[in-house]
């Protein structure tokens, strides 16, 4: 479930700005995903290379999947990927997309409002990119979800915007936008089960600056323990 213009397209998951809480969910990620032929930059998102480069493949789970770069990113390195999207508009051009790189046979699409469904199983990755939207989403309770879904020694990576630059307006009040201590916190995971390899707030830099009114991305990467 995204949302962006050209400058927003290095947020490949990104799950809805701008257009209201009245808009949310399926019929609006729907129009959303027909207003072009693709909405996103058809790279990966930099957090996802970033963190999950040097991880051994497996099954990875990828959560608001979009066009499916990441996905396809991921299968390349040898992963086994689940992809999952509110939008059959987006998954139907995400599988095209695997389609057109070979990798359809390692790319499972399944469509999920993932506040009331989610896809089965134990996954050795979990990324929730940008996993944002207008309306009524739990995204609390569906990292919680995310978070059981990860296998022995896997691991869980939540990417998600900030706050915005200092002294800059937010185009977004209705949206809040927590900060990874926030996010772990309300994964609400015990203590002993669990690894944080990066709890941190970094501010946007390049082209993914251009963004108006966001100038921090959170990123929180946690290991399973076995």
């Amino acid at each position: 479930m995204p949302t962006h213009s050209p400058t927003h397209a290095h947020h490949e998951h990104e799950h809805g700005h701008g257009h209201g809480p009245e808009a949310a969910g399926q019929e609006f990620w729907d129009s959303r995903y027909r207003e072009s032929e693709r909405i996103w930059s058809g790279r990966p998102n930099s957090v996802l290379v970033r963190e999950a480069s040097d991880l051994a493949p497996g099954r990875a789970l990828d959560l608001g999947c979009g066009e499916g770069a990441d996905a396809v990113w991921l299968a390349r390195r040898g992963w086994r990927v689940t992809g999952t999207d509110i939008s059959p508009v987006a998954l139907e051009r995400a599988a095209g997309h695997a389609a057109e790189a070979g990798l359809a046979d390692r790319i499972a699409f399944e469509r999920h409002d993932l506040g009331e469904s989610f896809p089965a199983g134990e996954f050795d990755l979990v990324a929730a990119c940008f996993l944002h939207s207008p309306g009524e989403m739990p995204r609390e309770r569906i990292l919680r979800t995310a978070a059981a879904a990860v296998a022995p020694g896997g691991v869980l990576l939540v990417a998600g915007h900030g706050g915005p630059a200092p002294g800059a307006e937010n185009p977004h009040p209705e949206l809040h936008f927590p900060g990874p201590e926030e996010v772990l916190a309300g994964l609400e995971l015990a203590e002993d089960g669990w690894e944080v390899l990066v709890c941190a707030e970094h501010e946007r830099v390049g082209a993914e600056a251009d963004r108006p009114g966001h100038g921090y991305d959170n990123t929180l990467k946690l290991r399973r323990l076995p």
